[in-house]
């Protein structure tokens, strides 16, 4: 019989390999990566950088790995403190895992297709870097914020929503950012906006709130 891995070994590996995927993002464009960690307070790397971008990049892509792993153990901490879920955390984790990153890529590509098909393929290409520029940052945060919680304090409901606020406000702010720089477009096209903000960046999350409330 297999010997069960202890969670915080289990824990300590996945932090390890969200660190190591920074730390070669970082190695592939260090100068990029500065700009990146400023990208809250100053939008000069979403002017420079999202002229340059590709479907397929590197460096986003392991951001990415590092979001959904931090986004997974983060939902994980959540859920142990905020319900009363009994399911194994291995299992869980592994769901949340394999769940986020296909919720997220589905997303993406969906969002790519109706560009397609609108013919606004460089205006939404432009605001999806951003916006998934906002979210690896988020992925950034989540990586100390979950090794604290993980092996210092001891995370409380309280806490756990101070957190959960914070992360709102950084992922807000990125959107008014992309809103701010194609506001002549959102106003010239508010009815297509609206449609979409209800579509894409509304209904996703009622869909999956109301599968695991149910």
């Amino acid at each position: 019989m297999l010997r069960e891995v202890p969670s915080h070994t289990l824990y300590t590996l996945l932090l390890l390999s969200c660190l190591a995927t920074i730390a070669i993002a970082k190695s592939i464009a260090p100068r990029r990566f500065n700009e990146f960690i400023m990208v809250i307070s100053n939008s000069r790397y979403l002017k420079i950088y999202g002229k340059d971008q590709k479907f397929l990049d590197y460096y986003d892509g392991l951001l990415f790995i590092n979001l959904i792993i931090s986004g997974a153990i983060f939902s994980v901490i959540c859920i142990e403190n905020l319900t009363n879920s009994i399911e194994s955390n291995i299992t869980l984790l592994v769901k949340l895992v394999v769940g986020i990153g296909i919720f997220m890529l589905a997303k993406v590509l969906l969002e790519r297709l109706i560009a397609s098909l609108f013919e606004i393929d460089e205006i939404i290409d432009n605001y999806l870097f951003q916006k998934i520029s906002y979210k690896n940052y988020l992925g950034i945060l989540l990586l100390p914020i979950n090794a604290i919680l993980i092996f210092s304090i001891a995370p409380t409901k309280t806490l756990l929503y101070s957190i959960l606020g914070l992360l709102f406000v950084v992922n807000i702010s990125g959107l008014f950012t992309s809103f701010k720089m194609y506001q002549n477009e959102i106003k010239n096209n508010f009815f297509y906006f609206i449609l979409y903000l209800c579509a894409l960046e509304i209904a996703p999350y009622v869909v999956i709130y109301a599968i695991f409330s149910a």
